[in-house]
């Protein structure tokens, strides 16, 4: 990934600054996406240009002060523009964030071990089901429900919890790691009787695969399917690499709202240089065939 640096007096406002940068990273996405949902199909194009900037400035007691911003722009035009800041001061293994925050179920480990195809389909492998406070690329996010959130690690041992006004929710989760596993657990209280209550992860390698699995209790079954639904999630996802630059991604996944079982492949060859061919094809808990195909490139 390659790293614009500015360190000038331009980005040092005030005197006992002892180090200030701005980077900017992102990547860049475009292909084809078929979907069909039993009744239609379309093929369209599909396409995503994301840039982040991260500023920091340090203290002369080693306090790091920063915030995270991203301009992002997919395929017909949605979300284009700044999302909300995210704002954080750091010390050690010490971080307090504020305002478009991370969230703890959504950074928790188990929740994304793997990013399949292009696109990353319906996601239907995230256990928590984004009912939880998240980082929101194209919005907001928790930046206008007050929210904050305090991250810890010391070797092993990783602790984060968070909090904002939208629906009330208080969450967090502890990780450790061990022998090349990493477990972890997080929890929630919210308002809303459908936000995810438990959540467990695991992660780790078996040598020919690395492995992930997730499980989150997202409410009471209630016979519902599709939005409005709860109850319990849970998905197992691998990584093979069958080539020295090739890798193939699956997953099968079930929730009580799912209307059918969700499972899915995918094909990424590295071509070197950030750039990616990347293929998937998946089946989706909505009961949609999805695939899309293309080209990938970081920056």
């Amino acid at each position: 990934m390659k790293k614009v640096l500015f360190a000038t007096t331009a980005l040092v406002a005030t005197a006992g600054v002892a180090a200030a940068d701005v980077t900017f990273s992102g990547y860049s996405r475009f292909g084809v996406i078929y979907v069909d949902n039993g009744v239609t199909d379309s093929t369209d194009v599909t396409s995503r240009f994301r840039l982040q900037i991260d500023a920091t400035a340090e203290s002369d007691a080693g306090v790091t002060f920063g915030t995270r911003v991203r301009m992002q722009q997919n395929a017909g035009g949605s979300g284009t523009g700044f999302n909300g800041a995210r704002f954080f001061a750091r010390s050690g293994g010490l971080e307090v964030g504020v305002g478009n925050i991370f969230g703890a179920l959504e950074f928790m480990p188990g929740m994304y071990s793997i990013d399949l195809g292009l696109t990353g389909h319906s996601y239907d492998y995230t256990a928590y089901n984004f009912r939880g406070d998240a980082y929101s690329s194209g919005g907001c996010g928790s930046c206008a429900d007050n929210g904050v959130e305090v991250m810890y690690s010391m070797g092993d041992l990783s602790v984060h919890v968070s909090a904002s006004d939208f629906n009330d929710r208080v969450a967090g989760h502890i990780a450790y790691t061990f022998s090349g596993w990493t477990v972890a657990l997080g929890l929630q209280d919210s308002s809303d009787d459908l936000d995810t209550e438990w959540a467990l992860g695991v992660e780790g390698s078996l040598g020919i695969a690395d492995l992930g699995f997730g499980y989150a209790r997202n409410g009471d079954d209630n016979d519902v399917i599709g939005a409005g639904g709860g109850g319990d999630h849970w998905s197992l996802m691998a990584r093979f690499d069958v080539g020295a630059s090739t890798d193939v991604e699956v997953y099968v996944a079930d929730a009580d709202y799912f209307a059918e079982t969700s499972y899915g492949i995918d094909f990424n060859h590295n071509m070197g240089g950030g750039t990616s061919i990347r293929a998937g094809i998946s089946s989706t808990g909505d009961d949609r065939t999805l695939f899309d195909a293309g080209v990938r490139f970081n920056f």
